[in-house]
């Protein structure tokens, strides 16, 4: 809003607080004790407290990891490849997940604001539901709760070997 009012124009109604009127000139000692632990306490802890917090500052952001090498790559009897292989593929499910869950929320955002249209104006978040969904359960179903790289990596294998099996038998 503008700062030049025309209090003419816009009158405000008066205030129904009664204004206390002052009967000493004594002041008030409530001020004198808030300013004095203010200057003496609070000020310099203030102070510190910055001047330590700006010294370390710590940033909650994403933590960013490195993309390190997947399971196939990794030698036999590395044990720590083994380990990073297996943090990397929990971290890349958590993502699918995720991904997955945004997906489903954006759908039911849809079904919601469409109401009985959902159906037509809802149909390419569908389609996109049904792809991620189809992509997750590809890579990741039927793992189980305590699934790991290993099994997925054999579960990948043993579907590719399928499929190339089913290309020659069609040959």
């Amino acid at each position: 809003m503008p700062e030049d009012h025309d209090w003419e124009a816009y009158k405000v109604p008066p205030t129904r607080t009664p204004v206390s009127e002052r009967t000493t000139s004594v002041p008030n000692p409530v001020n004198f004790f808030q300013t004095a632990f203010n200057y003496v306490l609070d000020t310099p802890v203030t102070f510190w407290i910055e001047r330590f917090q700006n010294k370390n500052k710590f940033y909650y952001y994403h933590q960013k990891f490195r993309r390190v090498p997947d399971l196939s790559e990794c030698l036999e009897g590395d044990y720590l490849c083994y380990y990073e292989a297996e943090a990397q593929w929990r971290r890349d499910r958590m993502v699918d997940q995720e991904i997955v869950e945004i997906v489903r929320e954006r759908m039911a955002a849809c079904k919601q604001r469409e109401g009985p249209n959902q159906f037509q104006n809802c149909a390419k978040e569908m389609e996109l539901l049904a792809q991620v969904t189809k992509a997750y359960q590809d890579r990741y179903g039927e793992l189980g709760y305590h699934g790991n790289a290993r099994s997925c990596l054999m579960k990948q294998k043993h579907r590719m070997m399928e499929e190339r099996k089913a290309a020659q038998e069609k040959q």
